[in-house]
C-alpha cells in the first residue's frame, strides 16, 4: 500500500468528453446503486426549500434518493435523469413522480416549472455552465420571492484518516472540499452553504458493496476490479482488524448550497 496523497483543496474539473464517459457507467446500473447508497438529512431541504413552495425538478435525479425527500413535502416532482435503469427504479419506487429522461443541461422541460431545482450527487455531471442556464430557465417566471437552486452532495467524511485512505482504495472520488462553493454563475446569488456530519450503519460486505456502485469500479476490468476487492478486504479486515459482518460506523458529510435566482435586472426578488 503506497501513501494517502494530501486531500485536494478544490473540486474535480470534469470537461464534457470525461462527464460522458464516466457518467456512463451509471447508466447500466440501478437497482445495486439504490440498495446501498443512503439517503440524506431531512434538514437539507428544510434548508433549500423556498417559502410558498409547490413544484421542483430534480436534475440527476438517479433512482430517487432525494426526489423521495422532496415528494415528502408534498411538492410536484418532476425527477430528470439521463439513464433508463436508475428510472426505472425510481419509478417503481415513486409511481406519482413525472420522469424525464434528459441530461441536466437539457431537460426540455417548459420554462417556469420549478419554484425549486435541485442537484443531489449530481452536479459535478452536468456543464455548470449549461446547467446553470437551465436551471434559471425552469425557474424563471415562478410565483414564489426566491426561488432556488439547490446543490446537494453525499461524501465519505475523508477528514477522518481511516476514511480519506478508504475513499482511495474505493476510488470514490470524495476527496474534495466540502465547503469550497459549487461553480454555479448569474443570475443566481451567491450560494449559501451548510454541513451535516453523521454516520452510516455498514458492514464490510456493505462497503464492497458501495464500492462496486462507483463509476471507476463500473468502468473497470475484472483484474482492477480483483485487485479493488482484495485491497478493501485487506485493508478492513486486516489492517482496521474488523470481522465479516461487523456493523461499522462510516462518517459523512452533507454539504447543502442554496442558490437564489435573482430578479431581472440583477437585484434579487
Amino acid at each position: 500500500m503506497t501513501d494517502v496523497p494530501q486531500r485536494p483543496r478544490a473540486h474535480p474539473r470534469l470537461d464534457a468528453a470525461a462527464r460522458a464517459h464516466l457518467g456512463g457507467a451509471f447508466r447500466r446500473s440501478g437497482a445495486d446503486y439504490d440498495a446501498i447508497r443512503p439517503s440524506y438529512p431531512a434538514g437539507v431541504v428544510d434548508f433549500l426549500l423556498p417559502a410558498g413552495a409547490r413544484a421542483a425538478v430534480d436534475l440527476g435525479a438517479g433512482t430517487g434518493l432525494f426526489t423521495a425527500l422532496l415528494a415528502g413535502r408534498g411538492l410536484a416532482v418532476t425527477a430528470v435523469d439521463p439513464s433508463g435503469a436508475m428510472l426505472e427504479v425510481l419509478h417503481e419506487a415513486l409511481p406519482a413522480v413525472r420522469t424525464v429522461r434528459a441530461p441536466g443541461e437539457r431537460t426540455g422541460l417548459p420554462e417556469g416549472v420549478a419554484d425549486l431545482v435541485t442537484a443531489a450527487q449530481a452536479w459535478h455531471w452536468i456543464d455548470p455552465v449549461a446547467g446553470t442556464a437551465e436551471a434559471a430557465r425552469l425557474l424563471g417566471g415562478t410565483r414564489v420571492a426566491e426561488p432556488v437552486l439547490g446543490i446537494v452532495s453525499n461524501q465519505l467524511d475523508t477528514s477522518v484518516p481511516w476514511v480519506h485512505r478508504l475513499s482511495r482504495i474505493m476510488h470514490a472520488g470524495d476527496v474534495h472540499p466540502p465547503r469550497r462553493p459549487p461553480a454555479v454563475g448569474e443570475p443566481f446569488a451567491a450560494p449559501e452553504g451548510r454541513w451535516w456530519h453523521w454516520t452510516q450503519p455498514i458492514t464490510p460486505e456493505g462497503l464492497h458493496g458501495l464500492m462496486a456502485t462507483r463509476s471507476y469500479h463500473l468502468r473497470a476490468g475484472e483484474a482492477v476490479r480483483e485487485r479493488m476487492r482484495a485491497n478493501l478486504d485487506w485493508y478492513l479486515l486486516e489492517h482496521l482488524g474488523h470481522a465479516p459482518g461487523e456493523v461499522l460506523a462510516l462518517p459523512y458529510v452533507t454539504s447543502a448550497w442554496r442558490c437564489v435566482l435573482r430578479a431581472p435586472g440583477g437585484g434579487g426578488r
